[in-house]
């Protein structure tokens, strides 16, 4: 696979165009990731590059520290907030992280090192999360007096229930690897994460881009609904690709043993 010159975001984002993978690339290790007001609109703006860019199959969420994949707010910035300063950059932070969410291709997040409160959340914000040994986790929010406001509330739960979630925000701890996964807090544990994580993207984006972004719109929308509402909103997903130029081109290659040359539409 051929790296294409990666495409700036502000001084703290970068992405990496690796054929139908995108790279996303957190990058102010100095502070370890942490998200600054300035960081927060560069992964806003890459976010909505990404979400126009339909020859983007995947994208992986990576750190450029070694030793954190991020360690959430900036407490450093946010200790010389006024409170009007605290209601002001909200809507701005909150953006980076709905920006994440909302990509509509698949998205995988690969923990190297600590991703704590806010990069908690943006790992949580991707659809897998692949880690390492060295992964630590946690919301740790409510001990510095906040509540995960990144999603981490309606996330965390969403993936190990509510009990569980409530457990790991009340006390506010951090969880290693190997529990983390035991847990589900991650999906996979590999030897290198990001390694690891860019080879899952390219297997995923040998797949139809429109099949994938439809499955994920589907289970994202059906999730939380009655099954026959799920099911509704699964049959809106079949329809949208039915009559797909994907849809043809996968049935022809499977039929002349070959690989699909998908045109994504």
């Amino acid at each position: 696979m051929t790296e294409q010159a990666e495409q700036r975001f502000g001084e703290f984002v970068a992405v990496r165009r690796q054929g139908h993978v995108a790279e996303f690339v957190l990058d102010r290790p100095k502070a370890m990731n942490a998200v600054s007001l300035e960081m927060a609109r560069s992964i806003t703006a890459a976010c909505a590059a990404l979400a126009e860019d339909t020859s983007v199959r995947v994208t992986v969420l990576t750190s450029s520290n070694d030793r954190a994949f991020c360690v959430g707010a900036d407490l450093k910035e946010r200790n010389s907030f006024t409170d009007a300063d605290m209601l002001r950059q909200r809507p701005t932070s909150r953006a980076g992280y709905t920006g994440v969410l909302e990509l509509s291709m698949p998205t995988i997040a690969a923990v190297h090192g600590f991703a704590l409160g806010g990069g908690f959340e943006l790992a949580l914000a991707c659809d897998l999360i692949v880690a390492d040994a060295t992964a630590v986790v946690g919301l740790p929010e409510v001990s510095v007096g906040v509540i995960p406001g990144g999603g981490g509330t309606q996330l965390l739960p969403r993936r190990v229930g509510a009990a569980r979630a409530a457990e790991l925000v009340f006390t506010a701890r951090r969880v290693e690897a190997a529990e983390a996964r035991a847990l589900g807090l991650v999906d996979l544990l590999e030897e290198d994460a990001r390694t690891a994580a860019l080879e899952l993207a390219e297997r995923i984006a040998a797949n139809s881009p429109v099949g994938l972004r439809a499955a994920k719109r589907a289970m994202r929308l059906g999730h939380g609904l009655d099954l026959r509402a799920g099911l509704e909103v699964e049959d809106a997903a079949w329809r949208a690709v039915a009559f797909s130029g994907d849809r043809a081109e996968g049935v022809a290659a499977f039929n002349e043993k070959r690989k699909p040359a998908w045109p994504g539409e």
